[in-house]
């Protein structure tokens, strides 16, 4: 049995794992199991690199398991199956409708982007369509016979909705055993899903670490300081912008604007949901009231509608998007995409940055080299739409808000696994992961290694 690292060893994105099992008996071909298949992301070298070719043949690809539906983890699956993968993709049912949605919209976004780098676009409408075909949606806890030797078994991540930490059983020569793979971790409690689950025990486990060299905010605090954040806008006359993910940061942001203008903790004042994406998320998470914490379940049996407050209003259109200049300030603007790469915030961004009595809000991680990260260390000026742009707005953050386990949680999660073999730290730039690594061996007593890009590794029981 052999682990290889195709992505996701080193860095954030880019998510991409294979294992190879031969069969219980001596006849046969082995078998490869594909856990994600991500784009990376963060800089032109990292979106470059997904454009070159698999270091693997796609067709020798028996099964993909998807963690969740962020395009780091999903966003090359239409690539995949392009290039030749016709055996089955496995998620939770939510994770597959949002994923949908997420690679829909990618689709005109990556064109713009292959005509910068002088590629032919990464994949096609119809390359979606085709990969959709091979799906099975999937509930937690049920067993998944991929073949007589490869069992997988999905549970609760609490990252997004429909997140999921892999459970891979194998069989080889007369062993057993198993790998888990973290997906994203959640980061508990949070205004809509349940926590994250545990495993007792594994052999292997894959952990991510985003967030491995420190500690979040405390998550008590958040809401009071999205308060305090929305107070000062408003007393400044500015516009307060928030660069959100599509999936689970707005609908978490939805769920606490939802509860400080009830109870009247803030004015009413006009908040656009400025994000095609982030509003057929909604409607998805609307279709899944099943994956929500108790709080969550108790409102929405209650009557409340959870994402819908007065002063609301989802922007769809190009032209609905363009009528939220002519609103005067204040007011508070979501929109995508959450690192400030891309999408309808640049906008925004171009139009308020410059405005010292505006705010840009950032809650959610950057990753190294975005524009998001940029602002976050303090950037000056800033360049987009081949305009240098001053930055003279507040530039503020909410840690609480991550949707990643920070180190603390990372390593309760870990030790709670009865690990027999090793850790494998992922999914984390290398410091971080390499710190948590570190953590690991010396507080958990467990072997921890920060794998490289194209390492392969034998799994011995």
């Amino acid at each position: 049995m052999k682990l290889y690292f195709y992505g996701g060893a080193g860095e954030v994105t880019g998510a991409n794992y294979i294992i190879e099992c031969a069969p219980s008996t001596s006849s046969g071909q082995a078998t490869k199991i594909m856990v994600d298949c991500g784009l990376a992301q963060g800089g032109r070298l990292a979106e470059r690199g997904n454009y070159k070719p698999f270091a693997y043949k796609p067709q020798e690809i028996k099964a993909v398991v998807i963690t969740h539906a962020h395009l780091d983890h999903i966003g090359r699956l239409p690539k995949l199956y392009r290039d030749g993968f016709r055996g089955d993709i496995f998620a939770t049912h939510a994770t597959l409708d949002l994923a949908r949605i997420s690679l829909d919209d990618s689709v005109r976004i990556l064109k713009d982007e292959a005509e910068d780098l002088k590629e032919q676009p990464l994949y096609t409408e119809a390359d979606i369509i085709g990969a959709w075909k091979l799906t099975h949606g999937k509930k937690y806890h049920e067993d998944i016979i991929v073949t007589p030797n490869i069992k997988v078994r999905l549970n609760d991540a609490g990252h997004i909705l429909g997140s999921s930490i892999i459970e891979i059983f194998l069989k080889e020569g007369g062993k057993n055993i198993k790998i888990v793979f973290s997906g994203d971790l959640g980061n508990p409690p949070t205004p809509l899903l349940r926590p994250t689950e545990f495993i007792d025990s594994a052999d292997y486990v894959l952990v991510e670490s985003a967030y491995g060299d420190r500690l979040h905010e405390d998550k008590s605090q958040r809401q009071e300081k999205l308060r305090k954040i929305i107070e000062n806008t408003i007393i400044n006359g500015g516009t307060l912008m928030i660069p959100a993910f599509a999936l689970e940061r707005t609908q978490e942001l939805l769920f606490e604007l939802n509860s400080l203008v009830e109870s009247g903790r803030i004015p009413k004042i006009p908040v656009f949901i400025d994000s095609p994406l982030a509003i057929k998320a909604t409607a998805i998470y609307q279709k899944y009231p099943d994956y929500f914490n108790k709080e969550a379940d108790y409102l929405i049996k209650s009557g409340d509608d959870l994402f819908n407050f007065p002063g609301l209003e989802f922007s769809l259109t190009t032209e609905s998007s363009k009528a939220i200049n002519e609103v005067p300030p204040p007011k508070i603007i979501v929109a995508g995409s959450g690192m400030s790469e891309g999408g309808r915030i640049l906008h925004h961004e171009r139009r308020y940055l410059p405005d010292p009595k505006s705010t840009l809000l950032i809650i959610g991680y950057q990753t190294a080299g975005s524009l998001g990260r940029r602002l976050l260390e303090g950037a000056q000026e800033i360049k987009m739409f081949r305009e240098n742009i001053p930055v003279r707005a507040q530039i503020k953050a909410i840690g609480g808000y991550s949707a990643h386990a920070d180190q603390a949680g990372l390593l309760a999660w870990v030790g709670h696994t009865q690990v027999s073999k090793k850790v494998f730290v992922v999914q984390g730039e290398v410091g971080p992961a390499t710190v948590l690594a570190g953590k690991i061996k010396n507080d958990l007593g467990v072997e921890a290694k920060v794998p490289q890009a194209g390492e392969v590794f034998e799994l011995m029981k």
